[in-house]
């Protein structure tokens, strides 16, 4: 129980004889029942003992409460000492403190977190306090914080604030710095801003951005060292706010804007702050903005050679109300809350592909509601066909529904290339739950023999708290649900065997969003049924088109028959989406500013698009 819980009323502000401010949380004028059972929860209402022998703001005394290991050797007691204040932080209820000489012993902090949500007016940054209160770890085991709830803050002077700890390198134990002040004195690279808009953190690296384990090594040792690597050189930048959807960025140099987007990628100096270690994460708690901010910059799309050109695209949960156009419909399962998110979502999706420009388009996690002319994949056609005139998009109707509410779809230039054979779908054994039927259509290119496409979207990662068997998650990287997206790649390669289309073609292009990085169990299964990677040919570099946790990696793939891979002349990602914050996306959720937002193609979804260049002959 901490002592902010037992309070008798408001908190106080008394002034004691040697002259200070006492800032006190609890009293102990309470009588009868109510006063037994404060006295139970505290030990009584006595003076807890000092930790030092003197009062100065040194000596140890919260070196002995953090203690050698992650959690304090005192939680519970009650506990008196003397600090320097180092960084009040009214957005996370409280401040830090911290000895001005410490123990001298490098294993031990010599800082800590004061919560204080009592509302009284915090210290100031130098004040010389004397804390009482309950020592206690804050938030989930194994990564806690060690902190001291107050009863009592007696500001008795000011003096220096202590200086902060200069970091060059990753830490070994940042355990040990828990609670100071700290500085960077490198660079920083963004390797992840998945979490700015709502929370204000930025994942930031010690040199490069991070990679999937996965996509750069197979599940096992080398992978799992690549992991461990990777997070001992991770630390999180956050705002000193515990509130969501902060309105203002206030740690940044300049605002967040289309002209500075900090996108992965870009590097932070001058970081200063408070080393905090809060929701499993070692972060900074910045006490003033950071220097500099080197911006990434926004890619052009690059362009391929041939001279017909296949793009692949998810968009986001495009779901279009009730599609009579006239706004009704919202909220709807996915996507869109509102008629006006979902004109800010098809603005985006709009600029994306009017700038691929692309003869065949395979899209993603588009709502299945049918092939009419009020249905999602008809609306964005017709919206596609009005934006570019002459373009002559026409889509392929799909066979049959399916059990999930997005799909998988093809839109194709009806001038440029011509639909051929059977349009087919697989819709049982691995893709009757989970992973989408996939479609599959042969397009005459002019010449040779037709192009099979075959457009997916296997099981993703999560849901893993219904895996089963040998669906759960093993521990090695691939996640849950990895047998059956091995599965679904095992029946389509031999499904695809079949010429489910009738047109007798070996030529066959696999194109979709497979939710398996490259070294992982579905690409094996592919390549081991022939099926080449159309990125891998002649690349210095790995790819990437998606983001999560920082990590970046390929879930979006192109993977080639023997037969199909030379007529594929030029393969591209553009990384329009999975770098950028997802303030930019169209969602209006959180009062996100207006100004974030632009009609453009960045963050119209959160995967990269992939365009391939095609040379028939």
């Amino acid at each position: 129980m901490s002592l902010a819980a037992t309070a008798a009323g408001t908190p106080t502000t008394t002034t004691p004889p040697a002259g200070g401010v006492v800032l006190s949380g609890m009293r102990c004028a309470l009588g009868g029942a109510a006063l037994l059972v404060l006295l139970a929860a505290l030990g009584g209402c006595r003076a807890p003992a000092p930790l030092a022998p003197d009062t100065a703001p040194g000596g140890g005394a919260i070196a002995a409460i953090q203690g050698r290991g992650g959690v304090s050797p005192r939680v519970g007691e009650q506990v008196e000492f003397d600090a320097v204040v180092s960084a009040p932080m009214s957005g996370l209820q409280g401040f830090f403190a911290q000895d001005l000489r410490g123990d001298g012993d490098p294993a031990t902090a010599d800082g800590l977190f004061v919560a204080w949500p009592h509302g009284d007016p915090l210290p100031a940054a130098g004040a010389r306090v004397r804390i009482a209160g309950q020592v206690a770890e804050l938030g989930d085991a194994p990564h806690t914080l060690t902190a001291v709830r107050a009863g009592r803050v007696e500001v008795l002077g000011s003096g220096p604030l202590p200086a902060p700890v200069a970091v060059r390198a990753p830490v070994a134990d940042w355990e040990a710095l828990e609670g100071m002040r700290v500085r960077i004195d490198v660079p920083l690279t963004v390797t992840g801003n998945h979490a700015l808009a709502r929370f204000g953190e930025l994942a930031a690296v010690f040199g490069e951005r991070l990679w999937q384990p996965t996509e750069l090594h197979r599940p096992g040792p080398e992978a799992d060292a690549l992991a461990r690597a990777d997070a001992a050189r991770t630390l999180l930048l956050d705002d000193a706010r515990a509130s969501q959807n902060p309105r203002r960025l206030w740690q940044l140099p300049e605002p967040l804007s289309p002209a500075a987007p900090l996108r992965a990628g870009s590097r932070v100096h001058g970081i200063e702050g408070v080393l905090d270690q809060r929701f499993g994460s070692y972060r900074i708690q910045p006490t003033r903005p950071f220097a500099r901010i080197d911006q990434a910059p926004r890619p052009r799309l690059a362009p391929v050679d041939g001279p017909l050109r296949l793009a692949v695209l998810n968009v986001l949960n495009f779901f279009d109300g009730d599609g009579d156009g006239r706004g009704g419909g919202f909220p709807t399962a996915r996507g869109a809350d509102s008629v006006e998110e979902f004109e800010r979502q098809r603005a985006k999706l709009l600029a994306t592909l009017v700038a691929l420009d692309a003869d065949i388009v395979a899209l993603l996690e588009i709502e299945n509601d049918g092939n009419g002319d009020d249905s999602s994949l008809a609306t964005l056609t017709a919206a596609l066909n009005a934006a570019q005139p002459r373009a002559g998009y026409a889509f392929v109707p799909t066979p049959a529904p399916g059990g999930d509410a997005i799909r998988v779809a093809l839109l194709y230039r009806t001038h440029r290339v011509t639909a051929v054979g059977r349009t087919a779908q697989l819709g049982d054994g691995p893709f009757a739950y989970g992973s989408r039927p996939p479609l599959v259509q042969a397009f005459d290119l002019g010449r040779g023999a037709p192009l099979v496409v075959a457009v997916n979207h296997f099981k993703s990662k999560g849901g893993c708290d219904d895996a089963r068997g040998a669906d759960a998650d093993r521990g090695d990287l691939q996640g849950c649900w990895n047998a059956a997206r091995t599965a679904a790649a095992t029946a389509l390669a031999r499904w695809l065997q079949q010429d489910p289309t009738g047109t007798g073609s070996a030529r066959v292009l696999l194109v979709g969003d497979l939710n398996a990085y490259a070294q992982e169990d579905p690409l094996r299964s592919l390549h081991a049924h022939g099926y080449q990677d159309v990125f891998a040919a002649g690349a210095r570099t790995p790819h990437y088109s998606y983001v999560y946790q920082g990590r970046a990696g390929r879930l979006d793939h192109a993977l080639a028959s023997p037969a199909a891979l030379p007529l594929v002349t030029g393969a591209t990602v553009w990384h329009a989406n999975a770098d950028e914050a997802d303030a930019f996306d169209y969602n209006l959720d959180g009062r996100r500013p207006l100004a974030w937002y632009r009609p453009d193609p960045w963050r119209a979804s959160d995967h990269d698009p992939l365009l391939l260049g095609l040379s028939p002959h």
